[in-house]
């Protein structure tokens, strides 16, 4: 399975001993900390925290996660004494294995990582383990309600768990787990998305004063609805450039065929290309610049919304004053969302021409949407604390296990 991953580059070649539990870092001596994250968004909402647990000289940090996009990204942003290892496959030999090389002090595991064999054991091997910025997909706790056991078994392995909102904290106890606290999201405390000073100053240069309408993180299926809206949008704004920027990158040239058959002049930014006064839509299929885009545009639509799929972070678009639409799916992030939405005065938005509405107003009436990003803003201050929270839970399992 690994080898048919690694042939589609879902899996890093030179690195799949790393899969079966074979360190290919040496254990750094003192105190090691694991954190554990499915992928990109999951560990860099973790740095925070990483940073700051490494004040202490005397610790390192093992970052382990399953996708080759993050392992490039951490490579890039883990501070010295972190240090990244792709994640054991769930079988029990490998995990064993995985632990026996390593020997955490602490595991952290990001969102909802419940991989049995990894829980089960770590606990086993007397590991205290927190699950952090704790939260479930809709289909996620589905899945575990319909295997009350499995939850309960895990659950009780888990010495805390801190949940991203109230609601999760509810789902959290439902299946099973005892020591269970709200924390808020860690990605509210989380760095601005970083940006290249030349790269921004360059794109600003190619766009100078059209509108900019933004689509962020879009989906299979979301596509059509945005470029539906972006026609309505050009009757009011005929100089309007739609940025769209799919979550998965490899999508970029299917993105820009579906432009075309919509009679739109596009270009794409993996052909090196900036956009030109005539280019009505952009393919942002790079990864990694959501930072420039949330920088320039002044709202920005937020994909994996207006299908099932349960919205991306709005937290990143705010924190840099971009206000969020965003369409009826949003409950991996509802709390972030019903305090965005609240403040900002607007609601979901789920056909063309509602998008339409939004874009057109806030294009037609610049003051409106600088006070919505604004207030988006505030918002993101108002939501913070996470990072503190995490860290107290953390160093009070660190002293735990330091006296056992």
């Amino acid at each position: 399975m690994l080898r048919r991953r690694a042939a589609r580059g879902k899996e890093d070649r030179d690195r799949l001993a790393e899969r079966f539990g074979i360190g290919s870092h040496v254990r750094p001596s003192g105190t090691l900390i694991w954190v554990h994250g499915a992928s990109v968004g999951e560990c860099l909402a973790a740095l925070p925290v990483i940073e700051r647990l490494l004040e202490n000289p005397e610790r390192n940090v093992l970052v382990t996660s399953g996708t080759v996009t993050s392992a490039e990204l951490l490579e890039q942003r883990l501070p010295p004494n972190a240090f990244h290892q792709f994640a054991p496959i769930d079988r029990r030999d490998v995990v064993q294995k995985f632990l026996d090389y390593w020997h955490p002090d602490l595991a952290l595991f990001v969102e909802s990582e419940l991989w049995p064999n990894r829980v089960v054991q770590t606990h086993d091997s007397g590991i205290p383990i927190a699950l952090v910025n704790a939260r479930f997909s809709s289909r996620s706790y589905k899945g575990w309600r319909r295997a009350p056991g499995a939850a309960r078994k895990l659950l009780g392995c888990i010495d805390i768990c801190l949940a991203q909102d109230p609601r999760v904290a509810e789902q959290l106890k439902s299946l099973g787990a005892q020591n269970v606290t709200i924390s808020g999201s860690l990605k509210v405390d989380s760095p601005p998305l970083p940006f290249h000073e030349s790269t921004l100053a360059a794109f600003r240069e190619a766009l100078g004063e059209r509108p900019l309408f933004l689509a962020a993180q879009t989906h299979r299926g979301e596509e059509e609805t945005i470029l539906e809206a972006a026609k309505i949008v050009q009757t009011a704004h005929p100089q309007t450039l739609t940025v769209l920027v799919p979550r998965h990158p490899e999508r970029g040239e299917s993105v820009a065929a579906i432009a075309k058959s919509h009679g739109f002049v596009v270009k794409r930014r993996t052909e090196g290309f900036l956009p030109t006064q005539d280019t009505q839509v952009y393919v942002a299929d790079t990864l990694g610049e959501l930072g420039l885009f949330y920088r320039v545009a002044k709202f920005a639509f937020l994909g994996a919304s207006l299908v099932p799929e349960g919205g991306h972070n709005p937290l990143e678009a705010a924190t840099l004053g971009a206000s969020v639409l965003t369409g009826p799916h949003f409950e991996n992030f509802q709390e972030a969302f019903d305090a965005l939405l609240c403040a900002q005065g607007n609601e979901p938005v789920g056909t063309a021409e509602q998008i339409a509405k939004d874009v057109t107003a806030l294009l037609s009436e610049p003051r409106k949407a600088a006070a919505r990003g604004e207030h988006a803003k505030k918002t993101v201050t108002q939501l913070a604390g996470a990072l503190e929270r995490t860290l107290d839970a953390a160093e009070e399992l660190l002293g735990r296990h330091a006296r056992t």
